[in-house]
């Protein structure tokens, strides 16, 4: 349910640090908290995401959240097929459903491991 590769934010989002760029997506806990998911904003390249921060906005049939960023770092690229297709989340949130991809510049260290995540929703 929370693959071991990646890194979770305690705000239910998750992070895959390849080298210096990390793909971030929200957890499958978000998309479900949330319901299907019928819109997402997303910041365009060259953006700057600071960890804790806002960065995103999704909204479902239930609710209109903000996502938080789990690292910061500048954006160098977005998914423009779940701005085209939001429901990508709901289907796929740790593949296809990913949303932007970041120049890490900070706050990695501080992300939680599978366990650690799926302990503080428990």
């Amino acid at each position: 349910m929370y693959p071991e590769d990646l890194k979770y934010h305690a705000e239910h989002t998750w992070a895959k640090i390849d080298g210096d760029t990390a793909t971030i997506g929200i957890t499958d806990y978000a998309q479900e908290q949330l319901g299907e998911i019928v819109f997402v904003e997303l910041p365009e390249a060259g953006a700057t995401l600071e960890a804790g921060s806002p960065f995103a906005e999704v909204e479902s049939t239930k609710s209109v959240s903000d996502i938080i960023a789990p690292v910061s770092g500048e954006v160098v690229e977005f998914n423009s097929n779940v701005a085209e297709a939001p429901e990508l989340i709901n289907k796929d949130c740790y593949g296809d459903g990913w949303l932007v991809k970041v120049k890490v510049a900070g706050g990695a260290d501080a992300l939680l491991d599978a366990a650690a995540y799926q302990a503080s929703i428990s």
